[in-house]
């Protein structure tokens, strides 16, 4: 054996460049984290203004209540008074990226956006099977939609065009830009998907195309009538993209005829579609986990969806990057 104070100090060199490895890969996985964040870009919409005079008054807020604020036991942050739509890009890995991207639009009943549970935290999901994800941020509070109200829409469109024509700066493949919306959200996506060559009044024109290439429709709203059939407003045709729809038998706010009646007149326009009706699970519920399968089950699902239609890849190619 060595002299022991020898030994000591070899013990202290080794803790100490443990101590420094430790530190390093903390430095890195900061700068990591900082440089991940520096490549999300965001844009204004309408940079010139909006086409419409803006009816908000006031800065943009979080109306939600003490007793909404959290949701499966995580803080839940929603925006109003949104009178300057944007987009924020969250560009998917380098090391994964399939060239795919979505549009996120979160729900809120067009009065408000759940930015996180309906968008961050799917721009995550996204981002983790190799999709670029593009969070939109559009006009509420809005008192009617399409096609009373045209404001929405014309942020949809807007956002898909500035994205197509960032493609290839984003690495993005321009014929693989789905969108993915949730509760009026969902709404509206099915609305651009229905009217992706919409001109309105004070808009300025675009050739460059606004239709998604696919749409995941999560607990739909303002799509079923009482008599069964879908508004004339949204009714699809053989143009409408390939769906995915999902939602709880249980809705207590987008009733669950709001995706079995879309899905009936996709399947009558001859629309490839997908649904998922779960018995449990309630709405708004995102990619949170509960206590049902819904929230777990429906994002596996949909990847695997994705891969059928081969915007991530062929069949069976699940989980690679």
């Amino acid at each position: 054996m060595g002299h022991p104070d020898v030994q000591v100090w070899t013990v202290w060199l080794r803790m100490l460049r443990m101590k420094r490895a430790a530190f390093l890969g903390f430095v890195l996985a900061l700068f990591g984290c900082a440089a991940l964040r520096a490549q999300q870009t965001t844009m204004l919409l309408w940079p010139d203004g909006n086409p419409e005079a803006s009816r908000v008054t006031g800065p943009e807020y979080d109306p939600t209540a003490a007793e909404n604020h959290m949701v499966s036991g995580k803080p839940s942050v929603r925006i109003t008074n949104v009178s300057k739509p944007n987009l924020t890009v969250y560009p998917a890995p380098a090391s994964k990226n399939t060239g795919a991207a979505a549009l996120v639009f979160p729900g809120g009943g067009y009065v408000r956006l759940s930015m996180e549970l309906e968008g961050t935290e799917v721009c995550d999901w996204l981002n983790s099977i190799g999709m670029t994800c593009v969070l939109v941020k559009y006009r509420v509070p809005e008192t009617e939609h399409y096609p009373e109200n045209t404001e929405d829409l014309e942020d949809a469109q807007q956002a898909m065009r500035i994205t197509r024509g960032h493609a290839t700066e984003w690495h993005i493949d321009p014929k693989k830009i789905g969108v993915v919306g949730f509760s009026a959200g969902a709404h509206l996506a099915v609305v651009l998907s229905t009217h992706p060559d919409f001109q309105g009044k004070n808009g300025p024109r675009s050739t460059v195309d606004a239709r998604p290439n696919f749409q995941i429709v999560m607990y739909p709203g303002y799509t079923s009538l009482p008599d069964g059939k879908v508004p004339d407003s949204i009714k699809p045709t053989a143009e409408v993209p390939p769906t995915f729809l999902a939602q709880a038998e249980n809705d207590y706010s987008a009733h669950v005829e709001s995706s079995i009646d879309y899905f009936m007149a996709l399947k009558e326009a001859k629309v490839p579609a997908e649904m998922h009706i779960y018995t449990q699970g309630g709405h708004g519920f995102g990619l949170r986990p509960t206590e049902f399968p819904i929230a777990a089950k429906w994002p596996v699902l949909a990847e695997e969806w994705l891969h059928t239609i081969h915007v991530l890849g062929p069949p069976g190619a699940v989980g690679r990057p």
